[in-house]
């Protein structure tokens, strides 16, 4: 059965959609599946990120620093980068250091975060979370057995946390 899109090669993709009581089947072959966004197990499917990354990188043809730069861990290139917007690990990003802070500075206008910054909670906090908690599992637990002086009990502790 040849392709219903490019009527060259054979299907190999078989979709049946369904709108409105409707069955209609659609016959692909990996090439047409792939540029439909059909992920098959030979083509990737086809991300966003990687359309932007190729348009940035044919305005500016010039290659960086780090672009040419291997990830020794797991074999990914910029140029697997560029194609598909995925890293292939988390050393990739020291590889290819170079690409990537020029790629932010183009994208974004600086290489730098100057956004909200994360901070880590109090450990006092966490500790009085976890505290309260306890008693609130402990609370629900007494009124389900219950034992309504010690549930008193636990509801006053609680008070006196918050």
């Amino acid at each position: 059965m040849l392709c219903d899109h490019c009527q060259e090669r054979d299907a190999v993709v078989h979709l049946t959609r369904i709108v409105d009581n409707a069955v209609t089947q659609l016959h692909l072959c990996e090439k047409c599946a792939a540029a439909k966004g059909v992920e098959t197990t030979v083509s990737l499917p086809q991300h966003p990120l990687g359309e932007i990354l190729q348009a940035v990188q044919q305005q500016t043809p010039a290659p960086s620093v780090g672009d040419s730069g291997v990830c020794a861990f797991c074999g990914a290139s910029a140029r697997d980068f560029r194609a598909s917007g995925r890293l292939g690990c988390a050393h990739c990003y020291d590889a290819m250091e170079g690409s990537l802070r020029e790629l932010l500075r183009r994208l974004h206008g600086s290489s730098r975060h100057v956004g909200r910054r994360y901070e880590a909670p109090r450990p006092e906090a966490v500790a009085q979370a976890d505290a309260r908690s306890m008693l609130t599992d402990r609370l629900r637990r007494a009124v389900e057995a219950e034992q309504f002086e010690l549930a008193a009990e636990l509801r006053d502790q609680l008070r006196v946390l918050e």
